[in-house]
């Protein structure tokens, strides 16, 4: 694999935060641009007015301490011979790491961030046109149908191109073409470099099968999805000095393998197995790699499913573009037998339909994988 160094790119107009509709009165709306490199505010910082009761229907947790990044993080160049051996390692310790040496060029990625720039800037009336998110679509707040929200708007997608064709075509009318190519390059770089990784957690635990685990992505019938998210920027939390706004709340993800990547503003957090939460620092020329509920069960427990969430940013905007690998609806997730080693079996058969149907019916926060855990005679 190879890494690519980032180039200065022109700039783009950003979404402004009047464009992000959430029952909140705007006021002294300046435009703001952001380099695509990073992402980074660039001029007058967008001044929005919040009324009060519209705060109140977001979620809030107070700070214990300043919010500080945290260094241990795995980083992981996969380009090295003993990266699976890390690889292993990383998803038993924290769940979580980040890889560089990636080999997802760097056009794919800047074109995708292009993108999605320009969707986020249009206005409400033409992105909710690919609304309701039911599942797939345009969605903003409202995170899934059970209650929960957040200060975000997103587009989910299904891997699938040809529907990828369909929803756009809604937004974009008869020239989606631009954005279906760009997101169409961006996914298959991304889901190859999952399924190599995929193949060298399978060479760490000596699995004789090492297309055990990508095998599933590679299926022509499985369940990716893939979503752009936009975190406006809040200023109005800056008089909030003791409390943070939950721009994602805590969950863990129910496929296989999550990819992660985002531009150069903070809010990523994970938590630790002591329960304690830490902030993951940005870095838009690598990704971050979470361990999702499936793969937990197909470890029996060995690899963790990562508890994460995302905070609102007082100044800048975050845009982040996650792949989450699936498998078929109709695959069956247990443990493996030559993971098991004597040991008896922590979770229950069942398909990822059963899975999914039960994971998007509970709360974000839910441990999901309880109603499937074994219970054992003690």
């Amino acid at each position: 694999m190879h890494s690519y160094k980032y180039k200065e790119k022109p700039k783009a107009i950003y979404p402004s935060a009047s464009q992000f509709k959430a029952n909140i009165t705007f006021h002294s709306i300046n435009s703001t641009e952001l380099s695509l490199s990073s992402f980074l505010l660039q001029t007058t910082t967008t001044m929005v007015l919040v009324h009060k009761p519209a705060l109140q229907q977001f979620s809030f947790i107070r700070n214990i301490k300043p919010t500080t990044f945290f260094s241990g993080i795995p980083l992981i160049d996969l380009s090295k011979p003993d990266s699976k051996h890390l690889l292993v390692k990383a998803c038993e310790e924290f769940g979580f790491f980040k890889v560089v040496n990636h080999g997802v060029p760097l056009e794919f990625i800047s074109k995708l961030e292009s993108e999605a720039v320009k969707f986020f800037s249009l206005p409400p009336s033409e992105k909710e046109k690919a609304s309701p998110p039911n599942p797939f679509g345009y969605g903003k707040k409202s995170i899934g149908q059970n209650g929960d929200v957040g200060w975000v708007e997103y587009l989910l997608l299904t891997a699938n191109q040809e529907s990828v064709s369909q929803r756009l075509s809604s937004v974009f009318g008869d020239n989606p073409e631009k954005f279906r190519c760009a997101l169409n390059d961006y996914v298959s770089a991304v889901k190859k470099m999952a399924c190599e990784i995929l193949e060298m957690m399978a060479d760490g635990l000596k699995i004789q099968n090492r297309k055990v685990f990508s095998k599933l992505l590679m299926d022509e019938q499985s369940d990716s999805v893939f979503r752009l998210n936009h975190y406006p920027p809040c200023p109005e939390i800056q008089a909030l000095k003791e409390h943070n706004m939950i721009g994602f709340g805590e969950h863990t993800d129910p496929q296989i393998i999550s990819v992660l990547r985002s531009n150069n503003t903070s809010g990523l957090q994970i938590s630790l197995n002591d329960g304690s939460w830490i902030s993951v620092p940005p870095d838009p020329s690598s990704f971050f790699i979470n361990v999702g509920d499936s793969l937990q069960v197909m470890t029996n427990g060995r690899f963790k499913s990562v508890r994460h969430r995302v905070l609102a940013n007082s100044i800048k905007a975050r845009v982040s573009m996650i792949y989450f690998g699936g498998p078929p609806l109709r695959e069956k997730i247990a443990p493996l037998p030559s993971l098991m080693e004597g040991e008896e079996s922590l979770y229950r058969e069942f398909t990822w339909f059963e899975y999914k149907r039960s994971a998007y019916s509970s709360r974000l926060a839910d441990n999901k994988l309880l109603l499937f855990e074994r219970i054992t005679a003690s």
